[in-house]
Formats: C-alpha cells, sequence, structure tokens
C-alpha cells in the first residue's frame, strides 16, 4: 500500500494477487499425497468448493492491469474461492 502512494505519483498502479491453490502439476501432487485430505476437506467447505484456474487468476490480472480497474490502486485482491473467509467465519474456523 506505502509503495503505491509513491508509484502513485508517477502516474502508476500497484496491486497484488493473493491466489489460494491454483490447479498446477505441483497443487495436484499435493491433492493427491500425504496431505491431500487436508485439501479435500478445504475445499469441501469453501463457498467455491474447488480450486481454482490459471485462467480465474489471469482474469484478475486483466481487471488489474485494464481500464476497468483503473481506479484499482494499493490493494490486495485475494482470489481463494472463499478459502480464508471459511476459515474466519465458517466451517473451517478453528474451534477454541
Amino acid at each position: 500500500m506505502a509503495e503505491s502512494v509513491k508509484w502513485g505519483e508517477r502516474g502508476a498502479r500497484l496491486n497484488d494477487i493473493a491466489p489460494g491453490i491454483i490447479v498446477t502439476p505441483l497443487a495436484i501432487d499435493e491433492f493427491n499425497g500425504p496431505r491431500g485430505d487436508f485439501y479435500k476437506n478445504m475445499f469441501a467447505k469453501c463457498p467455491a468448493g474447488r480450486p481454482g484456474t490459471a485462467d480465474e487468476v489471469a482474469n484478475v490480472a486483466e481487471l488489474l492491469m485494464g481500464p476497468a480497474g483503473a481506479f484499482i490502486t494499493g490493494s490486495t485482491i485475494l482470489i481463494d474461492g472463499g478459502a480464508t473467509a471459511s476459515y474466519y467465519y465458517g466451517p473451517l474456523k478453528p474451534k477454541q
């Protein structure tokens, strides 16, 4: 955020994309590995119910870099299908 103020003086916009689990060969290995049950549970209990795709991340990048995102700066866009929200407010929230 702080850098977006500095770079904004030069006409630039700075943003960040923070993806969750995105389907890649590494993610597929993790899903089928020893921690696979953890990921399957997370996907089952998050709002999207699935991992993301590279195209979905690219869509966010297109928004941020294109004219439709001209007023967005200093932001981190969380693209995780609601997994983080589920950890704070939903069925993935740790029991206390």
